[in-house]
């Protein structure tokens, strides 16, 4: 898959320009990226921002596109339209992050894909937060019953020229944490500027979508799932990239926050409510996934990518919907890919 054209920032949006939507425009302009902003059901109908590609559904569906006229509305798997635009304009990055993140400087800095940096091979559960402070956190997604596990000493991880198609930046101020966390622990937090950990094979920690960088090769896995909770959407897209990720000698590499959040308002009893099936199923979801025979190779990832989400079918996790929807994605891949 080649990416011969511009890095790209794709955002899904419900909101008329705010400040961040700004803020991430301006510096798209300055730093020569594309801007693509995926709108929904409730959008603005005169969305207008200067250094911004806004579609709207009537947009969206004038793509021609056979994900856009399956995927539900009121959704946000609709980004997913976003990236396959991106993905046919021949992206040379896909960057992708939501409408409530402030871009700090470091945001716009080239993206390395094989970083040299420390690695950490312990297998199982590992919070990865736990290299960039010293406070009790842990990224949405992780198991409750995993979130006091030590992590082991960064100074005690090798080095290694590491390949990372997939990278996760951290967020400032308001991170991605679960609801149990907001109900309870304080905000804001910050992290560490000066450390970069990369996952390898074995290693699960979740991540998400709102400070994400996707290289080429692993496009296809950027798959977001429609038919399970909202709340565990990139979660759950995240356990599939990481364990497809592995049968390719990929890892999932975890960087400095390159954004502030300011969190759009959220009502956290629901994220809890919305957040029940990780918390009840994300183990039995990497044990699943884990036990999966798996091809490597990029010509595999599509076989890959259905295969795991077969299994979270079979498991009642993921709506028996999902396949068909997950099938026009991997068409559009093919079209868009093949031109």
């Amino acid at each position: 898959m080649s990416g011969s054209g511009s890095p790209t920032l794709v955002v899904t949006s419900i909101a008329a320009p705010n400040d961040a939507l700004r803020a991430l425009a301006a510096g798209s302009i300055a730093n020569g990226f594309e801007f693509i902003v995926i709108g929904d059901v409730p959008s603005p109908s005169d969305f207008e921002l200067e250094g911004c590609r806004f579609y709207g559904l009537e947009a969206q569906h004038a793509l021609g596109l056979r994900f856009a006229a399956a995927c539900p509305t009121r959704h946000y798997a609709r980004k997913n339209i976003g990236y396959l635009v991106a993905i046919g304009e021949q992206a040379s990055t896909i960057v992708e992050t939501d409408d409530d993140n402030h871009p700090m400087p470091t945001f716009w800095s080239e993206r390395v894909r094989w970083p040299h940096v420390r690695v950490a091979s312990t297998g199982g559960w590992v919070n990865a937060y736990g290299w960039f402070t010293d406070a009790a956190i842990w990224p949405r997604g992780l198991p409750l019953d995993r979130i006091h596990d030590p992590v082991p000493s960064f100074e005690s991880l090798p080095t290694a020229d590491v390949d990372c198609p997939i990278q996760q930046g951290l967020a400032d101020d308001n991170p991605d944490v679960d609801a149990v966390y907001r109900l309870t622990m304080a905000l804001p937090q910050s992290f560490r500027t000066d450390r970069r950990v990369a996952l390898g094979r074995g290693s699960w920690s979740p991540f998400n979508s709102q400070n994400t960088t996707w290289f080429p090769d692993a496009y296809p896995l950027l798959y977001l799932p429609a038919h399970c909770s909202f709340r565990m959407t990139d979660i759950w897209r995240s356990f599939v990239a990481q364990r497809i990720a592995w049968e390719n000698g990929w890892s999932v590499l975890f960087h400095e926050p390159t954004v502030v959040q300011d969190r759009n308002d959220h009502d956290l009893m629901r994220d809890f409510a919305d957040e029940v099936p990780g918390y009840l199923h994300n183990d039995a979801i990497r044990v699943a996934l884990d036990a999966l025979d798996l091809a490597p190779g990029r010509d595999a990832l599509g076989a890959n990518l259905r295969r795991c989400y077969e299994r979270l079918v079979e498991m009642g996790v993921v709506g028996d919907a999902e396949l068909p929807l997950l099938d026009a994605w991997l068409a559009d891949l093919a079209d868009i890919t093949s031109t």
